[in-house]
């Protein structure tokens, strides 16, 4: 176990909290087994206590640890896309805390791909919880120096596993049912979810909405004014050249946005991140393509634009 692993691992035994480099966004990992290292999280982002939380597992194995009834619809999920940026919501094993639910009956859980986040579960040999690490409702950080933007001090450690190769937050499924239902779109699209299933997702609204992470109307936003307007909008800004504010454009300005849906998703939130640093009036956001590769990029984009 190299030195980096082994500081994380006594920190999480000790109560602290880690900055977590993981394949979708870095988070702020706390052990799962202690109430009190998880108030931590909930203070050091300013979280509201009904907003809950994802466990972060090592193994498949360990699913049964953290919910009940995981059934095969789970399990074929899990199988497919784990390890990697895909969350499944279970019933909750009656020890999880509801500190970690926000009093819900159900949990969400998840295997993370990146290599650190692994090792560091895997060294640790307990679930770990790991919110995205920044401030409440703000950007979600993707490079260790991210993290300490956000949160400085109040991180214990903070692991440098490079910049989140996906860039965005993971798919949270519900699996709760007989059918699968995304609650929050990711990289993992929910055609990818169908053509595997061979079977559509479940469009039901429920009679009681189970809360997932990222769901408020505005999230991963910018402190700046965030704005999304249309490609002939964005076509007259361009053209009025002005300094006060910065643009996310696809192709009308010298610095574009890429056109592919995964490349723009990785670079996303590092860009919102750096035109939020320069004390602009409003930063503006061309629309995105309908197509449903789009789809979590868009709810990202429409949930940073609705301050």
């Amino acid at each position: 176990m190299n030195d980096s692993i082994n500081q994380a691992v006594t920190v999480l035994n000790a109560g602290g909290l880690v900055g977590l480099p993981t394949e979708t966004v870095y988070g702020l990992a706390a052990d799962a087994h202690s109430p009190s290292a998880i108030k931590k999280i909930f203070a050091a982002k300013g979280r509201p206590a009904d907003h809950p939380l994802i466990v972060h597992i090592a193994d498949i194995s360990q699913l049964s640890d953290w919910a009940r009834d995981v059934t095969p619809l789970a399990m074929q999920l899990a199988r497919r896309y784990w390890p990697g940026p895909m969350t499944l919501i279970l019933k909750k094993h009656l020890s999880v805390f509801d500190l970690i639910t926000g009093g819900q009956d159900t949990v969400g859980i998840r295997l993370p791909a990146h290599p650190i986040a692994r090792e560091v579960l895997q060294a640790f040999g307990r679930g770990v919880v790991a919110p995205s690490a920044n401030r409440f409702g703000r950007i979600s950080p993707t490079t260790a120096a991210a993290v300490f933007e956000e949160l400085g001090n109040k991180v214990d450690l903070i692991l440098d596993g490079g910049a989140s190769e996906v860039g965005l937050e993971s798919t949270i499924i519900d699996v709760t049912g007989q059918h699968a239902k995304i609650l929050r779109p990711g990289m993992i699209s929910a055609a990818q979810i169908e053509a595997f299933l061979a079977s559509p997702l479940s469009k039901d609204i429920a009679p009681v909405k189970i809360r997932v992470s990222g769901s408020h109307d505005s999230h991963y936003a910018p402190v700046t004014l965030t704005r999304m307007v249309s490609a002939s909008e964005m076509l007259a800004l361009v053209a009025k050249a002005n300094p006060s504010f910065g643009l996310l454009a696809f192709k009308s300005t010298p610095a574009p946005m890429p056109d592919d849906p995964q490349a723009y998703a990785h670079c996303l939130y590092q860009r919102l991140r750096a035109l939020d640093k320069l004390n602009l009036s409003c930063i503006y956001i061309e629309d995105l393509p309908a197509d449903v590769a789009w789809d979590a990029i868009r709810d990202r984009v429409y949930r940073a634009s609705s301050q």
